[in-house]
């Protein structure tokens, strides 16, 4: 089976040009529809997409070059990065055409964070290894989920360790928690504030997140939250839904805040308005190893980053002759 690549281009409407349904994809989580990448390739001039067609099917791939290589097109507000691409044999000839002529590109390809639980990091692995790239698939990140299975949010309440159980029943009266379904200027101003002044590190590209966030709230996808005490904000989280699913974004409290742990009050009540209100069948977390995301969520899958090198290039010599070394002393620090 044959797929005819159909160029390269800065616009991002060729993502608008191929259509979820148009393509047999799955619905796209956030990070995968039109208007994201529309946001990263305003601030990325090296951004590019890619088309591919065969037999009336498409797909697209987001991209950026970036240091002699092309990378995914990304930042890290994403949870993964995955080409559009159909399933079966069609796709995996559509992923085939994308490896092999990326060759013309660049040396070297990173893509990341795939994720495997739909076969996204499997099947580019292996397109890319058949048409002659020399690939590594490693994992680089992890992502928590929650499962509803069903249940109510009291049924899930109940399963939650006892700790937090404990700690919502003696703080949750001593604030006042306010959930929204659309962007609130106020309210933002509010997570921006709280934010800057908690233990987080200094966000990247944080107005792209507000666009971000208002795009969420024109299509009626977003939930934003915030707890105060006293009158003051202390606390404030952002959260989306669509398909079924809960995203959680981004959550933040005050340090001087911590003692009457608003966050767990405000993570509670944004849960139960995400089960019990919109009937959501799981709850993503997003990436990251934080150990406090275990008590909320239930399970945790692995993402993958895929570093394809092009051998017949010499510029892919040198970090194969690493990659190589590092191998070797893999398996020499292997107990035996």
């Amino acid at each position: 089976m044959n797929a005819e690549t159909g160029g390269y281009h800065k616009e991002v409407t060729i993502v608008q040009a191929t259509p979820q349904q148009a393509c047999g994809c799955a619905c796209p989580s956030p990070f995968e529809r039109p208007e994201w990448y529309a946001l990263l390739a305003d601030s990325r001039p090296q951004a590019f997409f890619k088309r591919v067609e065969t037999g009336g099917s498409h797909a697209t791939i987001a991209l950026n070059r970036t240091d002699g290589r092309i990378e995914a097109l990304r930042n890290w507000y994403a949870f993964t990065w995955r080409p559009v691409v159909p399933t079966g044999e069609a796709g995996d000839a559509m992923l085939e055409a994308l490896a092999r002529d990326l060759k013309r590109e660049a040396p070297r390809v990173t893509l990341w964070p795939l994720p495997d639980e739909d076969g996204s990091a499997t099947r580019l692995a292996t397109a890319f290894r058949k048409v002659g790239w020399l690939v590594s698939l490693t994992q680089c990140d992890e992502n928590h989920v929650l499962p509803v299975a069903g249940r109510s949010f009291t049924e899930y309440w109940a399963s939650r360790p006892g700790r937090l159980r404990t700690t919502l029943k003696r703080k949750a009266k001593k604030v006042e928690v306010e959930i929204v379904e659309h962007f609130d200027a106020n309210l933002w101003s509010d997570y921006e504030k709280i934010y800057a002044e908690s233990w987080k590190p200094s966000e990247d590209e944080p107005d792209l997140l507000r666009r971000f966030a208002q795009n969420e709230g024109a299509a009626g996808r977003i939930r934003l939250g915030v707890a105060r005490a006293d009158g003051v904000a202390v606390a404030a989280q952002f959260w989306t839904v669509e398909n079924g699913i809960a995203y959680i974004h981004k959550l933040a409290h005050l340090e001087s805040a911590k003692p009457i742990s608003p966050g767990t009050t405000l993570s509670a009540a944004l849960f139960e308005h995400v089960i019990d209100r919109n009937n959501v069948t799981l709850v993503d977390f997003g990436t990251g190893s934080d150990s406090y995301k275990a008590d909320w969520m239930e399970q945790v899958r692995p993402r993958f980053l895929l570093d394809a090198l092009d051998p017949a290039q010499p510029a892919a010599w040198a970090p194969l002759a690493k990659r190589a070394a590092r191998a070797i002393l893999a398996r020499g620090n292997t107990p035996r």
